[in-house]
């Protein structure tokens, strides 16, 4: 996940890859309107444009699907997007969460989370199996939603959920071995690779909707507590939206490899063979985690400025060399688009010493 000390980047949506299918924005809209609402304003914060709802092709990115999910979810108030007869009210998925936390176990957490999810609906039923050495999470509708859309929508949301939610309790990727769907096909089913990876192809019209695993993570000890389920419930949406990889520390390494280069060799080009990536890979998955490698350098340049700032006496020229910026009005200039002050302002700020307090 994106760090949490780094603000959500703004990236431009037609600058990620875009795998998700536009079905599922469709179902979206199609939430907005047995409401009797209008989904515009959640399709412009998106940044998708609302003709391309009719185009069967188009895709967009995981950054325009987190978007238009939060917007929705909070303009509907409904965190299950329409699938249900009655609406799941913001922060339900974040109580099936808290119910769960305190397992002792990633089997036992999923267990509750599946017992505890039939207490928000009776819409759909959640169970978790084991046989033969792999795990199941398992899907029935009772009964169905009215429509196919929102049915699929429901199905592979609510186990992207569930898989990425079980990722992070444990901080690891836990890789599917099998993915099976009730309903028939759909035009899009070759985005399913992407959504549901496993070493067979994804299998539909099965009796039942289900993702299977190797039982043996269902060991393993939550590594979360708490506080970090409160961080995380603060930006939820990429566990469901985004397939979580098992090296989430990347951002943090990238960080990390920018503290201790030379400015010269912060590209991708540099960093790359220090984390046995490709330049292309990199960004790629900088991407999908919801980060980019230009803006991890500006909060790094930042995070050096600051600190030398607020605890140094250097001139602002040498601080401007130590942050990798080649002359002061440069880095004058980040620097107030960072904080809305120059780096003599921010000094004499941060090492004003505070007027004392009443006697």
């Amino acid at each position: 996940m994106p760090s949490p000390h780094l603000p959500a980047p703004p990236p431009a949506a037609d600058t990620l890859p875009a795998a998700t299918p536009i079905a599922f924005v469709r179902a979206i809209a199609l939430a907005y309107a047995r409401r009797g609402m209008d989904p515009a304003r959640a399709l412009a914060q998106a940044q998708i444009a609302p003709q391309r709802l009719q185009d069967d092709t188009a895709r967009i990115t995981a950054w325009q699907m987190e978007r238009i999910s939060e917007a929705a979810m909070r303009e509907l108030d409904d965190e299950a997007l329409g699938w249900f007869s009655r609406r799941l009210p913001w922060g339900s998925y974040g109580l099936l969460a808290r119910a769960s936390i305190s397992a002792p176990s990633l089997g036992l957490a999923l267990a509750r989370w599946c017992r505890h999810h039939g207490l928000l609906t009776e819409g759909i039923t959640l169970r978790l199996g084991e046989e033969g050495g792999m795990a199941e999470v398992r899907l029935d509708d009772l009964p169905p939603p009215s429509h196919p859309l929102l049915r699929e929508f429901c199905h592979v949301s609510v186990l992207r959920n569930i898989h990425g939610l079980a990722c992070w309790f444990i901080d690891s990727r836990i890789p599917l071995l099998e993915a099976q769907f009730s309903s028939p096909a759909p035009a899009h089913q070759g985005s399913y690779a992407v959504l549901f990876p496993t070493p067979a192809p994804v299998r539909f019209g099965a009796p039942y909707t289900a993702l299977r695993f190797d039982a043996r993570y269902l060991d393993l000890p939550l590594r979360r507590d708490e506080a970090a389920l409160n961080k995380l419930l603060q930006n939820a949406l990429p566990l469901m939206v985004q397939a979580y990889r098992r090296d989430r520390l990347l951002v943090e390494r990238v960080r990390q490899w920018l503290h201790t280069l030379p400015a010269a060799q912060q590209t991708a080009e540099g960093l790359a063979p220090a984390l046995h990536l490709s330049p292309r890979t990199l960004h790629r998955q900088l991407h999908e985690q919801g980060a980019s490698l230009q803006a991890l350098k500006d909060a790094v340049r930042r995070e050096r400025a600051e600190t030398l700032l607020t605890r140094g006496r250097q001139a602002i020229k040498q601080v401007a060399q130590a942050a990798g910026f080649s002359n002061e009005k440069s880095f004058s200039r980040a620097f107030r688009q960072w904080t809305g002050l120059t780096p003599g302002e921010f000094r004499r700020q941060a090492q004003t010493p505070p007027a004392p307090g009443p006697q």
